[in-house]
C-alpha cells in the first residue's frame, strides 16, 4: 500500500501506555494500527492523569505547528473535543475527528459542577467536529439525545492485538495466581474496572449463592481513583457483599494486576463473564474485554444490553443473556461448565471469528474509509 498517497492523519491521545486501561489500550493499538497504512503523527500522554495539565496546553501549541503538514486531526476521546474547536479556528480547511467511547456520552448525565461543565463545553464542541467515531451504537444512541446530529456519527467497534493477549499459559500459572489448589474447580473469569454497571456487584449477591462451592469467581481490573470524576469505585461494595454472604474462599479480587498475569486468566480460566447491569448515567461503550476472552479461545458470557450487544455476536464470538436475570446466569454458566466439548469447539469457533471481524488490522482500515470520506466532503 502506498502510504505517500494516504490522509495524513495527526492523532492525539491524553490516555496512552504505559498506562493500561480501556481507552489506553483502543488509542495505542488505532494509532499504531493506522501508522502502518497511512502517514501517522502521534501526540499522546504517557503519564496518566497526573500530566494531564501540562499535557494538554501543551498539545495545543504543538497541533497549532504541525497540523499546517496533516489533512486531518483525529482525537482519541471526546473530552479533547474543544481542542478540536481551538485548532478548526485556525486551520477551518483541516478536518476534525474524534473517537467516541460510552463515557464521553454519559459524563454528561453527572450531577456534579464537572458534569455541568463537561454539558456546557464538551457536548457542543462534538457538534462542531466533522466526524465521531463512536465505539458503540448505544453511545449514538445517547449522543443523539443530547442533540448531536446522527449523521456526524458512524460506529466502528474497538479491535485488539490477538498476539498480545493469546499467551501459553497452564493450569498449574493459575494456581500459583489464585494461590490455591484448583482440583474440581470452575473458575469463572471478569476482567476489567470494578464499577457498579460492570454488574460485579449483583453477580456477587445473585448468582454466586445459587452455584456448588467448586465454582469460583475471580474479578481482576484497574483501581479506580477516590476521585475520579467518572464511575465510582465499587469495590468496597463488592467486599461488603462477600463478606455477608461469607464468599470470601470462593471470589477472589486482583486490583492493579500486571497485564502479564492478566493474561494468566484470560487464557486458562473456564469461562468469561461480563454480567452487566443498567445503571442510570452510565453505561458500558463496548466491552473489549468480552473480545480479549474470545481472542483466547474462552466462552464469553455477557450481558444483552448496550455496547455488549456490538462487542458479543450472540452464538459467533460469545453467548447473549438477560441483564439481571440471576435464574438464566445459573443455568447457563452450570451448562456450560459441565460441557468440557462444548466449551473446546465454541471456543475455537470464538477465536476465529474474534480473529476475522475484530484485529486492529481489520479495524483501522475502517477508520481511514472514514477519514477518507471526511476529507472527500471538503471538496
Amino acid at each position: 500500500m502506498n502510504i505517500a498517497k494516504k490522509p495524513r492523519i495527526l492523532f492525539i491521545s491524553r490516555a496512552y501506555p504505559p498506562v493500561w486501561g480501556g481507552i489506553e489500550m483502543q488509542n495505542y493499538g488505532i494509532a499504531n494500527a493506522l501508522s502502518k497504512i497511512a502517514e501517522t503523527k502521534i501526540i499522546a500522554n504517557k503519564c496518566g492523569k497526573k500530566l494531564l495539565p501540562v499535557f494538554l496546553p501543551w498539545t495545543v501549541l504543538k497541533s497549532l505547528f504541525l497540523l499546517f503538514n496533516y489533512d486531518v486531526a483525529l482525537f482519541g476521546d471526546g473530552v479533547l473535543a474543544p481542542i478540536g474547536v481551538f485548532l478548526k479556528f485556525f486551520y477551518p480547511k483541516k478536518k476534525f475527528i474524534s473517537i467516541i467511547h460510552g463515557l464521553d456520552i454519559t459524563f454528561a448525565y453527572k450531577k456534579s459542577l464537572l458534569g455541568k461543565i463537561y454539558r456546557t463545553i464538551n457536548i457542543p464542541s462534538l457538534k462542531k467536529l466533522d466526524k465521531l467515531i463512536m465505539v458503540g451504537n448505544e453511545t449514538i444512541s445517547q449522543a443523539i439525545k443530547f442533540g448531536i446530529p446522527k449523521e456526524k456519527c458512524v460506529f466502528i467497534s474497538n479491535g485488539l492485538d490477538m498476539d498480545e493477549i493469546r499467551a501459553d499459559h497452564t493450569r498449574s500459572d493459575l494456581e500459583k495466581l489464585l494461590g490455591m489448589n484448583l482440583d474440581g474447580k470452575k473458575i469463572m473469569f471478569r476482567g476489567g474496572r470494578i464499577v457498579k454497571h460492570k454488574g460485579v456487584e449483583w453477580f456477587i449477591g445473585n448468582v454466586m449463592p445459587k452455584l456448588t462451592d467448586n465454582y469460583i469467581l475471580v474479578a481482576a481490573g484497574g483501581a479506580v481513583a477516590v476521585k475520579t470524576a467518572g464511575d465510582k469505585n465499587n469495590y468496597p461494595a463488592c467486599v461488603k457483599t462477600v463478606k455477608e454472604l461469607g464468599l470470601e474462599n470462593r471470589v477472589k479480587f486482583f486490583i492493579n494486576l500486571p497485564r502479564r498475569d492478566m493474561k494468566i486468566l484470560f487464557n486458562t480460566c473456564d469461562v468469561f463473564i461480563q454480567p452487566n447491569i443498567k445503571i442510570p448515567g452510565s453505561m458500558e461503550g463496548f466491552g473489549i474485554t468480552a473480545i480479549e476472552g474470545a481472542a483466547c479461545g474462552r466462552v464469553v458470557l455477557a450481558s444483552n444490553i448496550e455496547g455488549l450487544k456490538d462487542a458479543v455476536l450472540d452464538g459467533k464470538n460469545g453467548i447473549l443473556l438477560e441483564s439481571g436475570n440471576a435464574e438464566m446466569w445459573m443455568n447457563k454458566i452450570k451448562e456450560v461448565l459441565e460441557n468440557d466439548n462444548f466449551r473446546k469447539e465454541f471456543g475455537q469457533k470464538a477465536q476465529d471469528f474474534v480473529k476475522e471481524n475484530f484485529t486492529w488490522e481489520k479495524i483501522s482500515k475502517k477508520y481511514l474509509e472514514e477519514i477518507e470520506k471526511v476529507i472527500k466532503d471538503k471538496c
